[in-house]
């Protein structure tokens, strides 16, 4: 399979523009221009054909449990298939086998899990072969093409991993929104290789996905959680007597025993322990641990709605590679996760993209969509940029990463083309001349524009630069999608002194533009 790759001009007049070779001279004009989607270079095949985007595909599906309408319907299918012959059953398994075993990574260890989750159903007085069993599984098991609908909503970060690469060459990890039946999102990755030329090579994508293993008996810290249902307004009396119970850190196992032992004390009325009990037990399971096989190559991870803040998805998350004072590297991204009523930001945080760690956001200032974390401390504090009031953009700091409770609004809708409300388009990029910060702002006919912004490197509250016309706007053949006239970014970086920016059209595709980093400080400083 031919790889991809950006194509760049080695003659350093000249920047590909999809269709058009624009002089640098002409540079600045070029990123004032509203019309045009500035500065893209096209992406191709080394075997020359020419494309510009990144596209979903039908034919990447993971599994999923399938829970049938009632208990009563899955009783009935339990025992129709337990009145089958040792025969039936291996006749019927081996075209089970035979259709999808190629398909995913270790079938036999999906359908003994998803058998599990139906066992409780069977008789005590039935004993059943292992063929059976796995039969079981496969009839509560179904497929779900994660990409069906869309891959959008692109950000970039340079990968942990840097082995096995040539000189001058880095790798970086670009996570996609997915979208498939339903409009259910979540979260894919592919991994790229640049070379000192900007050249952009996408490395081998796996034809397998799978989901991750959720942690059982994950850690929850006391202190932490007792915030948490402090700020979402259920601290109270019976709280405490059931984290009382408990260690400093405890498991969801030990939280349940707690919630028990309160129930039978019968101090508080049934009805307040189970409210209090419902929304532990939502926040714990909201505050959780994956990890991925070391099987799975980075293509084959999909992060898939798991707690009941996320169910209907998980949306745009805003990857950023956040370096500690003491030198220690995290990733982070923030993320909207929606339950198909309300939205709530979260936060992943990882090492290595094998082992994930999700938790909510809380304070007043952790609210709507488009959280993005600076890369790394600012005169010693945690800080985002936040849109916690759904139109202009706030400068936030904490000492907690969990909690956000202090804000400044710093940005607000000024230009024609982002009067309705402007977000951002993941971190900030720390250069020499300031935080260079990509903006989003929607203007008539809900048109979605990306703009720029520079803050200052000591104060981010300060704005030293603004472009007044956009840097990338739809073009004609880009205006057209599961919601038209958008480009959308989640993150970008700068690598060889070149800005990188992957970027969504119409909620259905995506694109990498790059621009001279340089040239674009000069653009926002000029205004």
């Amino acid at each position: 399979m031919p790889s991809l790759f950006f194509n760049k001009k080695n003659n350093k007049d000249f920047i590909t523009n999809k269709s058009t070779l624009v002089k640098k001279k002409d540079l600045n004009s070029q990123i004032a221009r509203p019309k045009i989607s500035s500065l893209i270079n096209f992406l191709r095949f080394s075997l020359d054909k020419k494309i510009d985007v990144f596209k979903p595909d039908k034919s990447r599906v993971i599994t999923k449990f399938y829970r049938h309408e009632s208990e009563e319907k899955a009783r009935s299918i339990i025992e129709r298939i337990l009145a089958l012959t040792e025969d039936e059953v291996q006749n019927v398994l081996a075209e089970v086998y035979r259709d999808f075993s190629k398909r995913h990574r270790n079938v036999n260890d999906i359908f003994r899990r998803n058998f599990m989750e139906v066992s409780h159903l069977i008789g005590q007085n039935f004993t059943i072969s292992d063929e059976r069993k796995l039969l079981i599984g496969s009839y509560f098991t179904m497929e779900y093409s994660i990409e069906s609908t869309a891959l959008f909503n692109p950000s970039l970060v340079i990968y942990p991993k840097q082995n096995d690469l040539r000189p001058g060459q880095t790798r970086v990890l670009i996570s996609f929104r997915a979208t498939g039946e339903g409009h259910l999102s979540s979260i894919v990755f592919r991994s790229l290789v640049i070379d000192k030329l900007n050249n952009i090579f996408v490395e081998p994508i796996s034809k397998y996905v799978g989901t991750p293993e959720m942690i059982l008996n994950a850690k929850y810290n006391k202190g932490l959680i007792a915030k948490k249902m402090e700020d979402i307004g259920h601290s109270n009396e019976i709280l405490l007597g059931i984290l009382s119970r408990l260690n400093e850190e405890f498991t969801m196992e030990e939280a349940l025993s707690s919630i028990k032992l309160e129930c039978e004390n019968k101090v508080y009325h049934e009805n307040d322990i189970k409210l209090v009990a419902s929304k532990l037990v939502w926040l714990l399971k909201s505050n959780y641990e994956i990890i991925f096989s070391p099987l799975h190559l980075i293509s084959e991870r999909v992060i898939f709605p798991i707690s009941p803040t996320e169910i209907n998805g998980v949306e745009d998350a805003r990857f950023v590679r956040f370096v500690d004072d003491d030198g220690q590297v995290t990733y982070y991204a923030t993320y909207t996760a929606y339950d198909g009523l309300s939205i709530m930001p979260q936060l992943i945080e990882t090492k290595d993209f094998h082992h994930f760690k999700m938790r909510t956001l809380n304070g007043p200032y952790a609210k709507n969509k488009g959280m993005a974390l600076f890369p790394r401390k600012i005169n010693g504090r945690y800080a985002m940029i936040g849109r916690s009031d759904g139109e202009n953009l706030f400068l936030l700091y904490s000492d907690n990463l969990d909690f956000w409770y202090e804000g400044k609004k710093i940005i607000t809708p000024t230009f024609d083309w982002e009067l309705v409300q402007i977000g951002n388009c993941g971190s900030p990029i720390e250069t020499e001349k300031g935080w260079i910060l990509l903006t989003h702002g929607v203007g008539p006919m809900r048109r979605y524009c990306i703009g720029a912004i520079l803050l200052d490197l000591e104060d981010p509250s300060k704005i030293i630069g603004r472009l007044k016309t956009p840097l990338i706007t739809p073009d004609e053949k880009e205006r057209d999608g599961y919601v038209p006239n958008v480009v959308y970014s989640c993150g970008s970086i700068i690598l060889n002194d070149q800005l990188i920016i992957p970027y969504a059209t119409s909620d259905s595709i995506s694109h990498i533009a790059i621009i001279s980093a340089k040239e674009l400080l000069n653009k926002l400083l000029g205004n």
